[in-house]
Parts: C-alpha cells; sequence; structure tokens
C-alpha cells in the first residue's frame, strides 16, 4: 500500500501494536486519514525549545532544560510565552516502511497555541522516521492566549504514509480538470496554491488576537465572547497591513476540496512573499469541501503571524499551497460526512471555542 494510511488501517495499527496506548481510545480519535494525539498526565515546563537529536531520547534531554513539572489531572494552565514538553498518551513501533508526519489540529492552529510534536532521536521537528519506536511528546507554546488543559485533550494528530505519495503538478492539473479542486483558477505550482481574500462582502476580513485577555479552557466551546479576545480586522482598499508579532485569523479567496482518495496539507508558499507565517495547522483530510461529502468547497482559514517589520497584505495575494497526496485506500470515514467537523462548508471562522456570532 502506497500512499497516506487511511482510517481503517489505523484502527489495525492500533490493533496490532505498531501504535500504543495508554488509555483507550475514545471512538472519535481517529480521523479519516491521522489519528488525534492525546496529553498525558504531566507536563513539564522547560527554559527553551529543542530536539532530542541522534542518540538522544527526548527524557535525556528534559533532564537538561527541565525547569519544574505540572500536574494536568485535575487541569493545569499553560501560561502565554511559555514552552512545555507534554508525554503524550501514543506510542510507536512502526514497520520499517511507514513514517510519519504530525501537525497541529484546526482548533489549536487558531487558538495561536504553537504545538509540534518530537521523538527519541529526532532531528526534525513533527517529522517521525519510518521504523520508529518509542513515545511521543508534544511541545507546546501557547502565543496569544494562556490555556486551561487536562489529560486526553488533543492539540495536535499525526499522519502515517508509506512510499512517495506526493501528487505531481501534471497529476494535479489532471485531477482539477476532471472534478475541480477550486472553484475558480488553479494555480498549480509544487501544489495548488493559496491566496487571500481581503474583499469579502460585510468588509470584515479577518480576527487579530488581542494582546491581554483571559484564559482560555480548552472544554469550553462555543463559550467565549469574540469581542473579549479578538479585534476585527477590516481592509483598506482590499488591503490590510499586518502588524510585528500580531497573529491574525484571514481567509482564503478559493474555496477547495480534498475528494476522498486524497489527503492535503498545507505548506508555506515560499519565504521571499512576505515577513509572515501562514497556517499553523496544515492538515485537510478527504472529504474536506467535497460535495459527495457533504460539502460544496471550503475556504481555508489562514493563520498569520507576522515577524520583523510591518507587510501590506493585498486581496488575492498568494500566501500558500495545498499539498495533495494519494490515499493507500479510500477511508471508511471522511471527513463532513461520516464524523462531526466542526469546519465543512466554512468561511471565515474562529475556533470552536468561541461563540457564534
Amino acid at each position: 500500500m502506497t500512499g497516506v494510511l487511511p482510517s481503517q488501517t489505523i484502527e489495525a495499527m492500533l490493533a496490532n501494536g505498531q501504535i500504543s496506548v495508554t488509555d483507550p481510545c475514545p471512538a472519535d480519535q481517529v480521523q479519516p486519514a491521522s489519528l488525534d494525539l492525546r496529553l498525558g498526565r504531566k507536563a513539564y515546563r522547560v527554559r527553551a525549545s529543542f530536539l532530542a537529536g541522534a542518540g538522544n531520547t527526548v527524557a535525556d534531554r528534559l533532564a537538561d532544560f527541565q525547569m519544574h513539572e505540572v500536574d494536568l489531572t485535575d487541569g493545569a494552565v499553560l501560561e502565554k510565552g511559555c514552552v512545555y514538553v507534554v508525554p503524550l498518551m501514543e506510542s510507536l513501533d512502526l514497520p520499517d516502511d511507514v513514517n510519519a508526519v504530525a501537525n497541529a489540529k484546526s482548533s489549536t492552529g487558531r487558538l495561536d497555541l504553537f504545538t509540534r510534536c518530537i521523538v527519541d532521536n529526532g532531528i526534525e521537528f513533527d517529522r517521525i522516521e519510518a521504523g520508529y519506536t518509542g513515545p511521543l511528546y508534544a511541545e507546546i507554546s501557547p502565543r496569544s492566549f494562556s490555556v486551561l488543559v487536562r489529560p486526553g485533550m488533543r492539540l495536535n494528530q499525526i499522519r502515517f504514509r508509506s512510499g512517495k505519495a506526493m501528487l505531481s503538478d501534471a497529476e494535479l492539473t489532471a485531477m482539477h480538470n476532471d472534478i475541480g479542486l477550486v472553484d475558480g483558477l488553479a494555480q498549480i505550482d509544487q501544489g495548488l496554491g493559496f491566496s487571500v481574500d481581503l474583499d469579502l462582502p460585510n468588509g470584515l476580513v479577518g480576527y487579530r488576537a488581542k494582546p491581554h485577555t483571559g484564559l482560555i479552557d480548552l472544554d469550553n466551546i462555543n463559550h467565549y465572547p469574540v469581542d473579549e479576545y479578538w479585534e476585527p480586522v477590516y481592509a483598506t482598499d482590499k488591503r490590510i497591513i499586518l502588524d510585528p508579532g500580531a497573529f491574525y485569523i484571514l481567509v482564503s479567496r478559493e474555496a477547495v476540496h480534498i475528494p476522498p482518495n486524497c489527503a492535503a496539507e498545507m505548506a508555506p508558499y515560499l519565504a521571499m512573499v512576505g515577513e509572515f507565517r501562514v497556517h499553523y495547522a496544515g492538515f485537510f483530510d478527504p472529504g474536506f469541501g467535497n460535495a459527495g461529502a457533504g460539502g460544496s468547497g471550503s475556504r481555508g482559514v489562514l493563520e498569520v503571524r507576522c515577524h520583523e517589520a510591518p507587510f501590506a497584505l493585498e486581496h488575492g495575494q498568494s500566501v500558500g499551497r495545498l499539498v495533495y497526496e494519494r490515499m493507500a485506500d479510500v477511508p471508511d470515514v471522511l471527513y463532513g460526512a461520516d464524523l462531526k467537523s466542526n469546519y465543512q462548508g466554512q468561511g471565515l471562522k474562529l475556533s470552536k471555542h468561541f461563540q457564534k456570532p
């Protein structure tokens, strides 16, 4: 089987011990093309982000960087501006021909909750080599809001892959001509290009995180008033100025869909496009925005952080690209059709923790 492993194969990996868990899996932990990862019962406040590096375990490096231990059992606050490492409830014993990649979940990214996976001997964040055997850890750094977390919460997810699964530009072009991957002209160059929409009908084009806000309990859904945490962003002449250090929620101009036999991941467009980072949470599941899965194309929400200098962002400017990969098999469950999917058919939308307008 070459490609991204589907839900039924992930279920089999759980059953045969290639994925081990300390606590039983909830029914919805397996997604169409990924597995949600759950926080364990301890967190470690560390003085710096780190990678284990070849020949080292994460536990060894924690001894170098740990400041104090945090018990998550009854809930604990992860403070804005701090870095934490949390052992996860899942561990791996991968076959020699299966590698993995991790990413933040959609709601995690929309909260500016910077989350990455680290592993023993790891030399890259979120990348797990084929044949890896060992524990998984989440590095968590809240950027805009302090958050209350508990064991079992799911902030990131992992996708498994066998062989080379990325679709070429020629394959993407043929697929777009056949089924239409976007609702307009497809910009295909090392993936399917995304641009930003700064010309929305009501003039509201995004939100900017307020600098001094209250705590967010990640268990509270549709709970927090938007205006206590976010400032509305309006465009002038289809343009906004991004402020250094500020975090924005914007939306793509294109409505895209991911057919059931594909998965996709958001990647930066080009480093030289602008002084900003787009999309912390990059996995798009089979069925996202797909008409056959209950949708008619969905906009991609863009999580944008500006870096050193103010930057003028223009309507229609390219900001990212979707890299499509073939599935090893069509999943038994699809995004939006068989799951409770919070962001199917979305437009400009904050995370599920905030009250709906």
